[in-house]
Protein backbone atom coordinates (compact mmCIF):
# COMPACT_ATOMS: atom_id res chain seq x y z
CA UNK A 1 0.00 0.00 0.00
CA UNK A 2 1.26 3.75 -0.66
CA UNK A 3 2.54 6.02 2.30
CA UNK A 4 0.47 8.66 0.72
CA UNK A 5 -2.83 6.78 1.61
CA UNK A 6 -2.32 7.03 5.63
CA UNK A 7 -0.48 10.45 5.26
CA UNK A 8 -3.69 12.33 6.12
CA UNK A 9 -4.33 10.03 9.26
CA UNK A 10 -0.24 10.46 10.26
CA UNK A 11 -0.61 14.13 9.81
CA UNK A 12 -4.10 13.87 12.67
CA UNK A 13 -1.76 12.06 14.75
CA UNK A 14 0.77 14.59 14.89
CA UNK A 15 -2.04 17.75 15.37
CA UNK A 16 -3.45 15.75 17.90
CA UNK A 17 -0.45 15.23 20.04
CA UNK A 18 1.15 19.27 19.27
CA UNK A 19 -1.60 20.93 21.31
CA UNK A 20 -1.46 18.52 24.52
CA UNK A 21 2.51 19.28 24.17
CA UNK A 22 1.72 22.78 24.33
CA UNK A 23 -0.12 22.52 26.96
CA UNK A 24 2.21 20.54 28.89
CA UNK A 25 5.06 22.91 28.17
CA UNK A 26 3.54 26.20 28.46
CA UNK A 27 -0.02 26.36 30.01
CA UNK A 28 0.65 23.84 32.78
CA UNK A 29 3.59 25.42 34.04
CA UNK A 30 2.00 28.66 34.34
CA UNK A 31 -0.81 27.46 36.28
CA UNK A 32 1.50 25.94 38.65
CA UNK A 33 3.58 28.84 39.77
CA UNK A 34 0.48 30.88 40.18
CA UNK A 35 -0.87 27.74 42.81
CA UNK A 36 2.58 27.83 44.08
CA UNK A 37 2.01 31.76 44.90
CA UNK A 38 -1.51 31.36 46.30
CA UNK A 39 -0.23 28.38 48.66
CA UNK A 40 2.70 30.34 50.08
CA UNK A 41 0.04 33.28 50.68
CA UNK A 42 -2.16 31.03 52.71
CA UNK A 43 -4.54 29.59 50.02
CA UNK A 44 -3.11 25.83 50.97
CA UNK A 45 -6.57 24.31 50.39
CA UNK A 46 -6.91 25.49 46.96
CA UNK A 47 -3.55 25.50 45.97
CA UNK A 48 -3.70 21.81 46.64
CA UNK A 49 -6.04 20.81 44.85
CA UNK A 50 -4.37 22.55 41.79
CA UNK A 51 -1.58 20.62 42.14
CA UNK A 52 -3.65 17.13 41.96
CA UNK A 53 -5.59 18.45 39.24
CA UNK A 54 -2.04 19.11 37.52
CA UNK A 55 -0.48 15.97 38.66
CA UNK A 56 -3.54 14.26 37.04
CA UNK A 57 -2.85 15.96 33.91
CA UNK A 58 0.66 15.68 33.22
CA UNK A 59 0.06 11.55 34.29
CA UNK A 60 -2.43 11.47 31.85
CA UNK A 61 -0.15 12.88 29.14
CA UNK A 62 1.83 9.79 29.66
CA UNK A 63 -0.58 7.00 28.12
CA UNK A 64 -2.24 10.00 25.87
CA UNK A 65 1.46 9.73 23.57
CA UNK A 66 1.83 6.03 24.50
CA UNK A 67 -1.60 5.83 22.36
CA UNK A 68 -0.33 7.88 19.86
CA UNK A 69 3.15 6.16 19.66
CA UNK A 70 0.74 2.98 19.13
CA UNK A 71 -1.30 4.72 16.16
CA UNK A 72 1.54 5.70 14.63
CA UNK A 73 2.90 1.83 14.25
CA UNK A 74 -0.27 0.94 13.52
CA UNK A 75 -0.12 3.06 10.10
CA UNK A 76 3.15 1.95 9.94
CA UNK A 77 1.78 -1.58 10.02
CA UNK A 78 -0.98 -0.57 7.64
CA UNK A 79 1.89 0.98 5.33
CA UNK A 80 3.89 -2.68 5.26
CA UNK A 81 0.70 -4.54 4.27
CA UNK A 82 0.85 -5.49 7.99
CA UNK A 83 -2.78 -4.31 8.86
CA UNK A 84 -4.15 -8.10 9.17
CA UNK A 85 -1.40 -9.45 11.61
CA UNK A 86 -1.55 -10.13 15.61
CA UNK A 87 0.85 -7.28 15.72
CA UNK A 88 -2.08 -4.42 14.63
CA UNK A 89 -3.87 -6.24 17.37
CA UNK A 90 -1.65 -5.79 19.86
CA UNK A 91 -1.56 -1.92 19.00
CA UNK A 92 -4.97 -1.51 19.59
CA UNK A 93 -5.33 -3.64 22.83
CA UNK A 94 -2.94 -0.70 23.57
CA UNK A 95 -4.32 1.84 22.86
CA UNK A 96 -7.74 0.63 24.27
CA UNK A 97 -5.83 0.27 27.67
CA UNK A 98 -4.03 4.01 27.46
CA UNK A 99 -7.62 5.19 27.00
CA UNK A 100 -9.18 3.52 29.97
CA UNK A 101 -6.48 4.62 32.15
CA UNK A 102 -6.78 8.29 30.86
CA UNK A 103 -10.51 8.03 31.41
CA UNK A 104 -10.04 6.56 34.86
CA UNK A 105 -7.46 9.46 35.58
CA UNK A 106 -9.98 12.27 35.17
CA UNK A 107 -12.70 9.98 36.83
CA UNK A 108 -9.96 10.78 40.03
CA UNK A 109 -9.63 14.33 39.32
CA UNK A 110 -13.70 15.19 38.57
CA UNK A 111 -14.24 15.58 42.04
CA UNK A 112 -11.11 18.23 42.56
CA UNK A 113 -12.10 19.85 39.19
CA UNK A 114 -15.83 20.58 40.89
CA UNK A 115 -14.43 22.07 43.81
CA UNK A 116 -12.37 24.21 41.61
CA UNK A 117 -15.89 25.36 39.59
CA UNK A 118 -17.80 25.86 42.77
CA UNK A 119 -14.97 27.66 43.81
CA UNK A 120 -14.24 30.18 40.61
CA UNK A 121 -18.37 29.39 39.77
CA UNK A 122 -17.47 28.28 36.24
CA UNK A 123 -19.76 24.58 35.89
CA UNK A 124 -18.30 24.78 32.90
CA UNK A 125 -15.27 23.27 33.78
CA UNK A 126 -17.40 20.02 34.87
CA UNK A 127 -18.48 19.53 31.63
CA UNK A 128 -14.81 20.01 29.93
CA UNK A 129 -14.12 16.76 32.44
CA UNK A 130 -16.91 14.91 31.23
CA UNK A 131 -15.91 15.52 27.84
CA UNK A 132 -12.48 14.39 28.57
CA UNK A 133 -14.00 10.73 30.30
CA UNK A 134 -16.81 10.32 27.43
CA UNK A 135 -13.85 10.82 24.51
CA UNK A 136 -11.74 8.44 25.97
CA UNK A 137 -14.10 6.10 26.92
CA UNK A 138 -15.56 6.26 23.26
CA UNK A 139 -12.04 5.53 22.14
CA UNK A 140 -11.23 2.87 24.16
CA UNK A 141 -14.64 1.04 23.15
CA UNK A 142 -14.28 1.62 18.99
CA UNK A 143 -10.20 0.76 19.56
CA UNK A 144 -12.08 -2.61 21.57
CA UNK A 145 -14.24 -3.02 18.78
CA UNK A 146 -11.62 -2.72 16.12
CA UNK A 147 -9.60 -5.23 17.77
CA UNK A 148 -12.20 -7.80 17.54
CA UNK A 149 -12.98 -7.12 14.31
CA UNK A 150 -9.00 -7.72 13.11
CA UNK A 151 -8.96 -10.69 15.62
CA UNK A 152 -12.11 -12.34 13.71
CA UNK A 153 -10.42 -11.20 10.59
CA UNK A 154 -7.27 -12.72 11.40
CA UNK A 155 -8.63 -16.28 12.21
CA UNK A 156 -10.90 -16.17 8.90
CA UNK A 157 -8.14 -15.39 7.29
CA UNK A 158 -6.04 -18.15 9.12
CA UNK A 159 -8.69 -20.35 8.45
CA UNK A 160 -8.75 -19.87 5.06
CA UNK A 161 -4.75 -20.14 4.67
CA UNK A 162 -4.94 -23.47 6.55
CA UNK A 163 -7.71 -25.27 4.05
CA UNK A 164 -6.08 -24.36 0.78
Amino acid sequence: MEKKSTLFLRLAVIVIGIPVLALCIFALPKIAIIAFEQFHQGGRTLATIVFGILFIMYTSAIPFYFALYQAWKLLSYIDNNQAFSQISVVALNKIKYCAIIISCLYTIALPLIYVIAEWDDAPGLIVIGLVIIGASMVIAVFAALLQRLLQEAINIKTENDLTI
